[in-house]
């Protein structure tokens, strides 16, 4: 165990609880809005920040690395994706779903989707959906803090699981939103130099890309194919475009990413937060693929594939450099799991157990009640995490297909088209979680060559589109929505009027949505 590696480590644990100190302090746990959307008051570089760190997470040291050993630069596929997916992502939904989450008071981003398409059985399927999926996502980043800290400290697995944990959860539960968002921040920065630092070292180790790839050519040359190793993909362009689909327009499907959206300070900060997000791409997001296939020639019998960029670190750079980059790979973990955490914990309590159960509760009542669920869950998926640890890549590619599928078209058309409405947004989630779970659970990619997310998000948006068109007469758009839409679209700040109409409470907006379900 590296004393010098311990300390950067202990440092840097030590800041992200400070932050979440000073996100407290500054009021991030004293209502609803502070806790949830740290106020709406994000500026773009720390929207851009969170929303890329966010999406990221531990997977790109783990399973991107992993991809990178065992596929080669088939993993460039998910690369291509994921490098334009912020500023895709910013441009559709960001200063439309700003606008319009403020106009309907939505404090988190499955309660947006029930006053888009006012239904409890939009907000039931779609909570229910979320934490059960975000959970299994929160699992797999406490597994990859958990093997991370192992492997560089000589920690047990236990031990070093239960520390990640207990860190995530403090600041999380401190300062809400806030304290995630400015921690993303500080994360994305300690990542982008971690990941570079590791490269260079690899880079000299190989004697270069070139000199890398003829070494590589001469074990395996598939490994150089974007086909995979043995060219096990030719051909099959529905596999790569879900592959390109999965982290580009994924994320637009994402309840924990697009929640950064409804948080900005202005809605026009959405084409600034895309540039950040974009240049932070194009140096990041590369990087963990092409140190996986490197890792080949470096760690050739290496046992666990997902532990391809901590062996690199640990055998070629010094103790101090590895405590950064260390510091680098836990950012990307934490800097996701604290982010589904709290989403995780906010739709728990606000669009289940609020809505449902106890619609009467006051503002810091509700507060207390969303850091309990963060607690509890955090404690449970830390001791599930205990046992038989699943592959990270797996564990993220199934829950990022399905919760992708599912909410996508709701999302975008929510704000883009103004004939979708409740039947349409319902029938789009069932089949585009059900399309996607089973697509992977009897392995149909196999039988068919479509990605799972290709073939849930094609189904989704079909279904959306026929059960609105068909439901009009029925179902028609109410027309206080369509004022509201009409105003997003428009090049403005929102009015004064509109921000007054606000209410977060629960008691009053089930009655106006069960009045409004009746006279439609």
């Amino acid at each position: 165990m590296n004393s010098t590696v311990l300390l950067f480590l202990a440092l840097y644990f030590i800041g992200m609880l400070a932050v979440g100190v000073i996100s407290m302090r500054r009021g991030g746990s004293n209502s609803m809005e502070g806790y949830y959307l740290s106020g709406r008051n994000v500026g773009p570089l720390v929207t851009a920040m969170t929303m890329q760190s966010t999406s990221m997470s531990g997977y790109m040291f783990l399973g991107a690395g992993s991809l990178g050993y065992t596929q080669g630069y088939y993993g460039f596929w998910y690369a291509a994706g994921d490098i334009g997916g912020g500023v895709v992502n910013l441009s559709v939904l960001g200063r439309r779903m700003r606008k319009l989450s403020q106009i309907m008071g939505a404090l988190t981003s499955i309660e947006y989707l029930e006053k888009r398409y006012p239904s409890k059985w939009v907000r039931l399927i779609a909570a229910m959906l979320s934490v059960s999926l975000l959970g299994a996502y929160v699992l797999a980043q406490f597994i990859a803090g958990g093997k991370g800290l192992e492997l560089v400290t000589g920690l047990p697995y236990e031990v070093a699981l239960a520390i990640a944990v207990g860190v995530i959860i403090a600041y999380t539960l401190m300062g809400g939103y806030g304290a995630v968002a400015y921690t993303d921040l500080l994360q994305s920065f300690v990542m982008l130099i971690g990941i570079v630092w590791i490269l260079i070292a690899t880079l000299q180790e190989v004697g270069g890309l070139t000199a890398a790839n003829e070494a590589i050519a001469a074990i395996d040359p598939t490994l150089l194919s974007v086909w995979g190793k043995d060219l096990v993909h030719e051909g099959q362009w529905g596999i790569v475009l879900g592959a390109l689909l999965i982290f580009s327009i994924g994320y637009m499907g994402w309840p924990h990413v697009v929640t950064r959206h409804m948080a900005m300070r202005n809605p026009f900060h959405a084409r600034r937060a895309g540039v950040y997000s974009t240049l932070w791409n194009l140096v990041f997001v590369s990087a963990p693929y092409i140190l996986g296939t490197l890792a080949i020639l470096v760690l050739p019998d290496l046992d666990d594939p997902e532990q391809a960029i901590f062996a690199l670190a640990q055998n070629l750079l010094p103790a101090a450099v590895v405590g950064i980059v260390m510091a680098a790979i836990m950012a990307a973990i934490m800097s996701t799991a604290d982010s589904i955490l709290l989403q995780t914990g906010s739709i728990a309590a606000r669009d289940l157990y609020e809505r449902f159960i106890n619609p009467n509760m006051e503002e810091k009542q509700m507060v207390r009640v969303s850091q309990l669920i963060v607690l509890l869950l955090g404690t449970v998926c830390g001791i599930v995490a205990l046992f038989e640890p699943p592959a990270i890549f797996s564990i993220v590619v199934f829950t990022t297909s399905v919760l992708g599928s599912a909410f996508l078209p709701a999302y975008v058309a929510a704000v883009w088209w103004r004939k979708a409405n409740t039947p349409g947004a319902l029938a789009s989630m069932i089949v585009g979680s059900l399309v996607a779970f089973f697509w992977q659970y009897l392995a149909l990619d196999g039988v068919t060559g479509l990605h799972p997310m290709l073939a849930g998000v094609v189904l989704s948006s079909l279904a959306m589109v026929v059960a609105s068109l068909l439901t009009q007469t029925s179902h028609p758009v109410p027309e206080h929505i369509l004022q509201a839409m009409e105003e997003t679209a428009e090049l403005r700040p929102l009015p004064r009027p509109l921000k007054a109409q606000q209410s977060f409470e629960m008691a009053h907006e089930a009655l106006t949505l069960k009045l409004r379900e009746r006279t439609t």
